[in-house]
């Protein structure tokens, strides 16, 4: 991992958090406890979500060059992306945009989860390999993906999907066999035991998000013997990546007043 240095405190920092992730939203908090200038920005895919503490904007920049322009025109001077790790696009568009301006930039994100013994995983690299690696006899699986791509198994319909969506989309997913789920965790694993239970499953396809409040699911398909489809992270960017707040404050100059 690249070394993380920390930024002079005597600037004071106006921050631009690209969110929709748990440790944005802490991280949200402990820059208002602070009284730091920063912005949370969405894409806008949640119809509801969470109240924050700092100033909020919801949507796109327009890619690289219209990231770029934000962050000139607003004089953000610290840009941290604590976004999915799926998030490729924008992880690229930071990656590049703050290179442009010359702004100081991490990637917060959640250590990736690692396979422990009792696990039945199987990897693959991305969203079309899952899709393939289902060409077989037909199951019952759970695709623990959100909404984003489950669409792409309508390749693959003689399976029985299962899936849980945050909220009720305003399309149905175009998949012949399905039966929806609308909840929002954080989950438990007996929970997901008996959802996994309820519905017959035979197969887990998830992305390897990291990170401990998404990971009941794995506790409960390793309860129950199930094999789990572990689509991989997409490869790392050239930013320095920190897994924690504190370290994300320290780099900011702002670390100890909180017991962080």
């Amino acid at each position: 991992m690249p070394t993380i240095v920390s930024q002079a405190a005597s600037t004071t920092p106006n921050i631009l958090l690209l969110g929709g992730t748990t440790q944005a939203s802490a991280l949200a908090e402990a820059l208002a406890a602070r009284g730091l200038r920063a912005t949370l920005s969405y894409a806008g895919r949640t119809a509801h979500p969470k109240p924050q503490p700092i100033p909020v904007r919801v949507g796109g920049f327009g890619g690289v060059k219209g990231l770029a322009a934000y962050l000139q025109r607003e004089r953000v001077t610290h840009l941290i992306d604590a976004t999915h790790p799926f998030a490729a696009t924008m992880r690229r568009n930071a990656v590049l945009a703050a290179a442009e301006t010359g702004t100081a930039h991490i990637v917060l994100t959640r250590p990736p989860w690692r396979a422990v013994e009792g696990d039945r995983w199987r990897h693959v690299a991305d969203i079309p390999a899952a899709v393939d690696a289902l060409s077989g006899p037909p199951q019952r699986v759970m695709l623990a993906l959100g909404r984003m791509h489950v669409d792409a198994f309508a390749a693959q319909p003689h399976h029985a999907y299962l899936l849980r969506f945050v909220d009720l989309p305003e399309t149905l997913p175009d998949l012949p066999r399905h039966v929806l789920v609308v909840d929002r965790g954080p989950f438990d694993p007996a929970s997901d035991v008996a959802l996994l239970q309820t519905h017959a499953i035979d197969l887990l396809v998830c992305k390897n998000a990291g990170g401990s409040g998404a990971s009941a699911k794995l506790i409960a398909a390793r309860t129950l013997g199930l094999p789990v489809l572990m689509i991989d992270r997409p490869p790392v960017s050239a930013a320095a990546e920190v897994y924690d707040i504190g370290t994300a404050l320290r780099w900011l100059g702002h670390a100890a007043d909180l017991g962080v």
